[in-house]
């Protein structure tokens, strides 16, 4: 008679189907069995960088992948507007750091998981902290900490002098985003794929409101919100800048919009829209982020285990209108100055500063 099955057995046995068989589709390095999946457990080190709705559904799926050792940071505290869609959230938890409750729940609840949480902002760890981990995954809202999460990866880089890239010192990433019923997950290897900045076109540019609007004729809650973000705050605060991660400067910014929105007789200002015009968010959806956290969770079981080739290398979905996936496969920029080799220089190890600078 066959002992009975544990939760640890009933979460590995779809997971043995892709780690303890040989397929047409797996990696040039893939070794089918048990010890594969141990090693996935003791070796592989995953760091999510992000802890809302797309990082809560990241650390739950790669905990539920294999994976036993995670670290998430963010810098956020959660507020009433996250519970609809970060499920990792109670009423109760509202004002704590995301990353450590996310942390807590998900290791609440996926025996044998370890994860470390970081309360922070992603420029204050040393480079160190990130060349430790195996895989980097992303779920972030923001086109400027994905920029400086690439170019640290990138940092990590080095060439051979036919300017093929040391596999060593590829760290790949993972990135998934969502807007609204849309979505996108990518799979970044630097030297290899193309980086974030490699294909950066492909972010639509923030839109602008004509100052003449904000200043003597707004017509909508975005218009009040962005008049007092970006003409009053430097009447009133000359010389101090505003930080968008500053919950009082957030505050100010929504007080004021308020005022001017009543004003002018236009409803819609709150603290959650303040925020969204401010920091260029779009609202999220639950769905949407579950879909990208599945196909990122899966990228990063196929790189850490080589038990199927990678995504090539870019996947978008869109939900709005019935069911849309696409794949598209784009090309690395080869003169990118995060992923690129460079260009070689020989100097004398005599020459001056004064003289590279004027040659």
């Amino acid at each position: 008679m066959a002992p009975p099955s544990t939760a640890e057995d009933s979460r590995s046995r779809d997971l043995d189907k892709l780690l303890l068989r040989a397929g047409n589709l797996v990696g040039p390095t893939f070794e089918p069995g048990p010890g594969l999946r141990d090693d996935l457990k003791e070796y592989a080190r995953v760091l999510v960088v992000g802890a809302g709705g797309l990082g809560c559904e990241l650390l739950k799926d790669l905990a539920l992948s294999g994976f036993r050792e995670l670290e998430v940071i963010d810098m956020d505290r959660i507020e009433v507007s996250n519970l609809n869609r970060q499920f990792l959230f109670r009423l109760e938890d509202v004002g704590k750091p995301k990353a450590e409750v996310a942390a807590k729940r998900v290791m609440e609840r996926v025996s044998g998981v370890n994860i470390v949480p970081h309360f922070c902002r992603i420029e204050d760890k040393e480079l160190e902290f990130y060349s430790d981990f195996s895989i980097i995954v992303l779920g972030l809202d923001s086109i400027e900490a994905r920029s400086y999460i690439n170019s640290v990866a990138c940092s990590f880089l080095e060439y051979n002098s036919d300017d093929s890239p040391q596999e060593e010192t590829i760290k790949p990433m993972v990135d998934g985003g969502t807007e609204g019923f849309q979505g996108h997950a990518r799979v970044i290897m630097p030297g290899v794929t193309p980086c974030f900045e490699c294909t950066i076109w492909l972010f639509p540019p923030q839109v602008k409101f004509p100052l003449c609007t904000l200043a003597e004729t707004p017509r909508t809650a975005a218009h009040c919100i962005e008049y007092a973000h970006l003409i009053k705050w430097d009447e009133l605060h000359s010389g101090k800048a505003f930080d968008p991660d500053d919950p009082e400067h957030m505050k100010w910014v929504y007080d004021e919009a308020t005022k001017r929105a009543e004003l002018f007789g236009i409803p819609g200002v709150t603290y959650s829209l303040t925020q969204g015009v401010v920091k260029n968010i779009i609202p999220a959806i639950a769905s949407t982020n579950a879909i990208i956290s599945a196909a990122c969770a899966l990228e990063t079981l196929k790189i850490a285990s080589g038990c199927s080739k990678t995504l090539s290398n870019y996947l978008t979905y869109n939900g709005a209108a019935g069911l849309h996936t696409k794949v598209t496969e784009f090309v690395r920029d080869k003169d990118c100055i995060e992923c690129g080799p460079g260009v070689l220089v020989q100097l004398d190890t005599s020459i001056t500063l004064q003289k590279v600078r004027v040659t």
